[in-house]
């Protein structure tokens, strides 16, 4: 059955096309990948079908009835939200009537508040909500959120992560994703993919992270200048030598209608005798083919940069001896050893909020450790990708970024001017007169990747290079990091990157401790390594604490300020609401019992009253231990 149907759509921005009288179906339980060039305009098609965007032309059937749900690639405000309100938000009445359970519960005091606690639970229980908040607690305990946190206290990436729960909390019949693994770490990765393989409804997502097609996607659906091609399978090899194929296909059929099209010209050209006798017919088919010709849109080129190598540093790059550091009750390395010489190619592996880039803030000298020693090598040229962009100015245009005053770019093959430089990584000259702000996040990838390789280095520290590149961009990436000569350090959670560009891993296993392994992701896996699921959340309070801290010492844990797990303090809350509610119980009923005819009634109701009285005491007293028993768990460190 289908859950949503395209009928000659088409899509235009500007004079760019981005769906040109598209036919295409969606059917149940279908698991999709949506693959396409950045700017093809595979995120404007999942705005169509969200209906928050309107085609130019055609019409997309969706049934009133059909749920849909999306993580779309723009993060969520950082309001005062509390992350557990956001995700139980994805089924919006059912999440108000627990949020307000829990809210009133705290504070009922009054007959009115009673009824109302009263009214919500039914609510509750007819739309089966308290399943509802087992799960939105299992999602959340998965993706490691701080659920007791404001959206305000979460960096990007852990806000993305709860909308990502938001969206599987709902269920809905067409679960749309746009990079669903960008700021994931693997373990998380690995769960959603579970999750997607035994998703009742049907899945459209979008992503560069090849591993996770193949695990996930049954079929690729490739958005290429307007038109959809539909790939039977999920295999990357496969997906790449069909599209190679179909490419070749399409220019043979152009250079055939191009020579059609020279000969036609070269015939309405002829002497005067022609023109006397010409078909008008034939007239009529040369215009056409004129008109075919210019409506065709060409294959966009690829990325074609190459990267600039300094003279070469010393043989020694970085010793470390006895690292440690950490803030608050965290410790990211602890008494950590190692040495890394010139062309070592280390892959730093671990789940988010473990130190991994702390611990390259570590190697590049902008923080110090806490105890233990670095060293540099010499002759040391470093080039740093930072995930988070701060090298950039989003006011300032692309070539304003880039040029830095200059117009010309020194590379190895000589000078190159600015904007033919730009146009190696698919900058029209219109495009890089583009504030940054206006780009989407694959294009401010590129432009980082500009900035890094317009300078010579032989040291390359990457940060999460390849979140938002479109697949074609990030092969190569690889390919030119595979040539690279010098030295590489990189953090990434992308398997198949992984495995492509390094030749041993850093393991950071948690408690500070970090490991050594030689080969890349799939040998290391194979060897039976799994990370394990990160007990900490690093928001972009705790990240401005370890940027500043330096050379101080991490500081003792506060004893007063120690907090319980989000379900335990919820627990705690409700107590004394509900210890009032069975206190008031027992009392009426120990009145009822001590009243002077209460022996005189009907037996049965005399032993319901007195067991009630048993029960209602046995509660309280279970109430008041746990009370007690939680309250130690707070003053406890």
């Amino acid at each position: 059955m289908a859950v949503v149907i395209l009928d000659n759509v088409s899509l235009h921005y500007g004079e760019q096309v981005l769906l040109e009288k598209v036919n295409f179906t969606i059917k149940e339980k279908d698991r999709l990948c949506l693959v396409g060039r950045n700017g093809a305009g595979k995120s404007s098609l999942i705005k169509l079908l969200l209906k928050q965007n309107l085609p130019d032309g055609g019409a997309i059937r969706i049934d009133e009835t059909t749920r849909v749900a999306e993580l779309p690639q723009t993060l969520p405000a950082a309001d005062d939200r509390l992350v557990m309100d956001v995700v139980l938000s994805g089924k919006a009445e059912v999440g108000q009537w627990l949020h307000d359970y829990h809210e009133l519960s705290m504070i009922a005091s009054t007959d009115a508040h009673m009824k109302k606690l009263e009214k919500l639970q039914h609510n509750i229980e007819a739309q089966d909500g308290w399943l509802l908040q087992q799960k939105a607690d299992a999602i959340i305990e998965k993706l490691n959120l701080p659920a007791e946190k404001t959206m305000a206290e979460l960096s990007g990436g852990w806000r993305r992560r709860v909308m990502l729960a938001r969206a599987l909390l709902s269920e809905p019949d067409l679960l749309l994703l746009d990079e669903p693994t960008n700021h994931l770490d693997i373990p998380a990765i690995e769960w959603l993919e579970e999750q997607l393989k035994d998703f009742p409804g049907a899945v459209l997502f979008i992503t560069h992270d090849r591993a996770f097609m193949e695990r996930v996607a049954k079929q690729v659906i490739d958005l290429d200048r307007g038109s959809i091609y539909r790939y039977d399978g999920s295999d990357y090899e496969g997906l790449a030598a069909w599209r190679d194929k179909r490419l070749e296909d399409e220019e043979k059929e152009n250079a055939l209608f191009d020579k059609r099209l020279a000969e036609e010209e070269k015939w309405i050209r002829q002497g005067v005798k022609a023109r006397r006798t010409r078909n008008e017919g034939r007239v009529r088919a040369l215009k056409a083919m004129r008109n075919e010709r210019t409506a065709r849109v060409d294959k966009q080129g690829s990325a074609d940069f190459t990267m600039e190598a300094a003279e070469k540093s010393g043989k020694l790059v970085l010793e470390l001896k006895d690292v440690s550091y950490g803030f608050e009750s965290q410790k990211i390395v602890e008494n950590f050893s190692t040495v890394i010489q010139r062309g070592d190619r280390i892959g730093l592996l671990g789940v988010n909020g473990c130190g991994k880039s702390t611990l390259l803030r570590l190697f590049l000298d902008q923080l110090q450790p806490q105890s233990g020693n670095i060293r540099q090598g010499t002759k040391m040229e470093v080039a740093y990708f930072d995930q988070l962009r701060g090298e950039l100015d989003m006011e300032k245009t692309i070539v304003d970024n880039i040029s830095q005053g200059r117009d010309f770019i020194e590379l190895a093959g000589g000078s190159k001017h600015v904007m033919s430089y730009l146009g190696d990584f698919l900058f029209t000259p219109a495009r890089a007169r583009t504030p940054l702000k206006a780009l989407s996040g694959g294009e401010a990838s590129r432009v980082m990747l500009a900035k890094l390789f317009s300078k010579p280095s032989n040291v390359l520290v990457l940060d999460e290079p390849t979140n938002d590149l479109d697949v074609e961009t990030l092969e190569m990436l690889e390919n030119r990091l595979m040539e690279y000569t010098g030295t590489l350090l990189v953090v990434s959670h992308d398997r198949s990157f992984l495995d492509n560009v390094v030749t041993s891993l850093l393991e950071f296993e948690g408690n500070g401790v970090i490991s050594e392994h030689v080969g890349g992701y799939s040998d290391w896996y194979g060897r039976g390594h799994r990370l394990k699921d990160g007990e900490d959340v690093i928001t972009d309070v705790q990240q401005e604490k370890v940027a500043s801290a330096q050379a101080e010492p991490a500081s003792a844990p506060n004893k007063s300020s120690k907090k319980l797990s989000y379900k335990l303090q919820r627990e705690l809350d409700g107590l004394p609401g509900e210890i009032e509610k069975l206190e008031k119980t027992l009392a009426d009923l120990q009145a009822q019992s001590g009243d002077a005819d209460f022996y005189s009634q009907d037996s049965e109701l005399v032993a319901q009253v007195l067991a009630g009285v048993d029960q209602a005491q046995a509660e309280l007293d279970a109430k008041e231990e746990r009370w007690l028993e939680l309250e130690a768990m707070l003053d406890e460190g």
